[in-house]
């Protein structure tokens, strides 16, 4: 079981990637307000719940208890040292204050697997606060990301939050995993900045391995070209062609064999070196005609690339290619709400989605009873 004291994105999100992997979730809220994102919104589903809280938090039960209530407390202590797992995202302190921090709770269960998730770390970051807006500023994400001659500009989600909450629950299934042989549960901490860092893969290495400061380069790589957006006759193509094989068939398929005999642009380096004097000559064939044309074209010579789709041409894209990107949950009075499903694929044992994302309280009594009778059962 798991007792997921987390609120907004990161926390939940891990949670409920626990709950699609077959664990029972108990989501403990605050009586009358519950998770932030409850009220963030709109956009709002039928029921009145925020679409921001129904993204992170299916597979889960929520229980509402008042952790400054001496009685409320005892039972949320109650849950959490009968849980496998436990997952929150407070202030420094503040489950300590409770009683409800890892040192405490450990006593009474060895084998707990316990994770916080804080924005800047354990240490000298122990009091700051932040959201995910904050970590994309603070990590130098927003350094790197919009036009060259434009401000720094966040991604369009909280995607330090998304990773960050990746990151808790890949921690929190390789503890389990040990706990196996150990018997012994452990304490994860992953803070958004860390994760922020991590994340920046290429970027980040560019600096710690070659000490050069990556700058706002819109949608062109910093090593490969030809491998952004391009103008056509109607709507924006995306094309990536990263190696010499992929560089060739795209000039074929342009019609334009001369590209790819020019020794400007005989290597990766050299497209790199010459990159806009490369974009100026693809931009003015594929000007000639429409996105959907080149789209069809250049998938037939095998190069990757796609319309710059919205988030409903997406879904579509998913749907006709089989992926079946949502499922309907089943909620009370006949309703459902869509999710979006869980992207891992297992041969065996498949993720599950089974429960819509709880009204606050909803679980309260049905929990709180089922503990009461196993600690009263002999």
């Amino acid at each position: 079981m798991v007792a997921d004291f987390s609120r907004v994105l990161a926390g939940p999100l891990a949670t409920m990637m626990l709950g699609d992997l077959g664990a029972e979730v108990i989501k403990i809220e605050r009586p009358g307000l519950g998770d932030d994102t409850r009220s963030w919104g709109p956009p709002f589903v039928e029921d009145g719940s925020a679409t921001y809280y129904v993204s992170v938090n299916r597979n889960k039960r929520s229980v509402a208890l008042d952790l400054t209530d001496g009685q409320q407390r005892a039972e949320a202590r109650a849950l959490a040292v009968s849980a496998d797992v436990v997952v929150e995202n407070f202030r420094a302190g503040t489950m300590e204050r409770f009683g409800l921090d890892y040192e405490s709770l450990r006593a009474d269960n060895p084998g707990l697997v316990f994770c916080r998730v804080s924005a800047f770390g354990p240490s000298g970051g122990r009091d700051l606060t932040g959201y995910d807006f904050i970590a994309q500023a603070a990590s130098g994400l927003m350094s790197i990301t919009g036009e060259a001659e434009g401000p720094p500009t966040k991604t369009g989600v909280a995607i330090v939050d998304v990773i960050t909450g990746l990151y808790a629950t890949i921690g929190v299934v390789a503890a389990l995993a040990e706990r196996q042989s150990s018997g012994l549960g452990q304490f994860i901490e992953v803070n958004l900045l860390s994760s922020a860092l991590a994340a920046l893969v290429n970027q980040a290495s560019a600096f710690v391995s070659a000490g050069v400061v990556p700058g706002r380069m819109g949608n062109l790589h910093p090593s490969i070209t030809p491998y952004q957006t391009f103008a056509t006759s109607t709507d924006p193509i995306a094309i990536a062609a990263t190696n010499e094989r992929q560089f060739s068939a795209l000039c074929k398929s342009l019609d334009a064999p001369h590209l790819a005999s020019d020794q400007r642009w005989s290597s990766n380096t050299a497209r790199v070196e010459h990159r806009e004097a490369l974009t100026t000559e693809l931009e003015s064939i594929l000007r000639r005609r429409p996105c959907d044309h080149w789209v069809e074209r250049l998938t037939a010579h095998g190069i990757p690339c796609s319309q710059v789709n919205t988030i409903e041409a997406a879904f579509r894209l998913a749907a006709e290619l089989g992926l079946d990107p949502v499922r309907r949950l089943p909620g009370g009075e006949g309703q459902s709400t869509a999710t979006v499903a869980n992207p891992i694929t297992f041969s065996r044992t498949p993720a599950s989605h089974r429960l819509a994302p709880p009204a606050l309280g909803a679980d309260t009594a049905e929990v709180l009873e089922g503990l009461r009778s196993r600690k009263e059962s002999p």
